[in-house]
């Protein structure tokens, strides 16, 4: 069935469970109402017999019994379909007219010597119709008598078979009624996951610049929203990515340019910058530079790895890290104003990323600063969750909203940055570390904020 479309799969199971319903109904219904007819029977007999006894206390006497041609020529009118006869002493004396065989009168005679109730149910086949009767004993004026009244299943079969030739009428019906609508219901259902399934196709083959909503609250609208959403981060990311395929053939073209043409220049004898050791140092630059921004995309790629596998985390001091990374970077700049202030922390997680993140976070602070740059380590405890909050800040011009928007994204280059990809290794490396990290633009100048979670640093 899978492999027929989706408006066949939803009618075909709708008609399928209509139909179960129906068959089992067929089945069962029939076996139903015939235990159900079986006890309203035994339970009309035993009200005619009530009945029926109240008359003979009110329209006969013990004299009428006696008289030879009762049988024959006293009858009482059957009692809602019950034909009815007594056991009077030692004669058989019929109520009504039908005629008993002499086997279920002996039949009767037996179970009336077993019986030890005073009332009891029986069944049986007389004539191969099936008969339900039930023997009653009592007292009519100072004599035991045994009341048999009784009924055949024609009774009952009719009943049942009324009832189920009008029950298959209205299932076929209702089959009919229900299956029309279950073909529109089930088209309803699967034009928009088929207009979705083009949709996909059209992603798939990066057309995306056609928007796409269903004008639906319920689950598959919620599916058409994901998937316009969808649309837009890949429109995003593609503008990105050309972005920064273009940014990155300019960034590794200009120092290969560079590194080639002074190659050239010296094996012609020629020296751009006056002398050999000078114009070999400008090629060790543009080398290093180029390793550097080979070194950052393998890196990122790295990052995408280890977010998908386990790493080993250690548990170290970052305010001792903190200090050893500013002392290293800090002579870049050597006439900015630092102030670090930094409270005993640790944290638990991967030490070398760690150092990235300090070091991408200070070179950005270095670039862009005036004056001063202030480092702040702080404790805190927040909803019961303790943490610690890393605080950078420079004295430098405030982040544009543009940039301040897709300032952690990848490929964003913004104003001196270098290649776009510093603070996309930084956001990466704190997610993996169920920590976030955001800048702000303060009164005067900006600052980094790196907020880290204590609760799973203990042991």
């Amino acid at each position: 069935m899978k492999n027929y479309p989706l408006s066949i799969q939803i009618w075909m199971v709708f008609a399928l469970i209509t139909l179960c319903i129906s068959i089992l109904l067929v089945f069962v219904l029939p076996l139903t109402l015939r235990d159900f007819f079986t006890k309203e029977i035994y339970e009309t007999i035993e009200s005619a017999q009530d009945l029926l006894i109240n008359r003979i206390d009110r329209d006969y006497s013990e004299d009428d019994f006696s008289s030879d041609s009762f049988s024959e020529k006293k009858q009482i009118e059957n009692i809602r379909t019950v034909n009815h006869f007594m056991i009077y002493g030692n004669n058989t004396i019929f109520i009504t007219s039908p005629t008993i065989s002499i086997d279920f009168l002996s039949e009767v005679r037996e179970k009336i010597e077993t019986q030890n109730a005073s009332s009891q149910r029986y069944s049986g086949q007389i004539n191969s119709r099936k008969m339900f009767y039930v023997i009653s004993r009592g007292k009519i004026w100072d004599h035991d008598v045994y009341l048999v009244s009784y009924m055949w299943d024609s009774y009952r079969d009719d009943l049942v078979h009324t009832l189920f030739r009008r029950l298959v009428v209205v299932m076929t019906f209702i089959l009919l009624l229900s299956w029309i609508p279950a073909i529109f219901l089930s088209r309803y259902l699967s034009k928009p996951l088929v207009a979705l399934e083009r949709r996909v196709k059209k992603l798939a083959n990066h057309e995306w610049d056609e928007s796409f909503q269903l004008d639906r609250k319920d689950e598959i609208g919620e599916l058409g929203d994901s998937i316009e959403q969808l649309r837009n981060q890949l429109l995003k990311q593609d503008e990105s990515q050309q972005s920064f395929l273009q940014h990155v053939s300019h960034e590794l073209k200009t120092p290969v340019m560079v590194i080639r043409s002074y190659s050239q220049a010296i094996r012609d004898g020629i020296y751009p910058k006056g002398n050999l050791d000078c114009t070999l140092q400008v090629i060790d630059n543009e080398s290093e530079r180029l390793e550097k921004r080979i070194g950052n995309l393998l890196y990122l790629t790295k990052l995408d790895y280890l977010s998908l596998h386990n790493t080993s985390k250690e548990i170290f001091a970052l305010d001792e890290l903190i200090r050893e990374v500013v002392e290293r970077l800090r002579w870049r700049r050597n006439e900015l104003d630092w102030f670090v202030k930094l409270e005993p922390i640790k944290i638990k997680g991967d030490i070398e990323q760690w150092i990235v993140v300090l070091e991408n976070l200070l070179d950005n602070q270095i670039r862009y600063s005036d004056t001063k740059i202030s480092i702040f380590l702080t404790k805190s405890i927040e909803d019961d969750k303790e943490k610690a909050l890393l605080k950078m800040w420079n004295d430098g011009a405030p982040i544009e909203d543009k940039i301040m928007e897709r300032l952690f994204d990848k490929f964003n280059k913004g104003y001196k940055g270098q290649f776009g990809l510093g603070l996309a290794i930084v956001y990466r490396i704190v997610t993996l570390h169920d920590s976030r990290i955001w800048a702000e633009n303060e009164e005067e100048g900006v600052s980094f904020y790196v907020e880290i979670p204590l609760s799973e640093n203990k042991d």
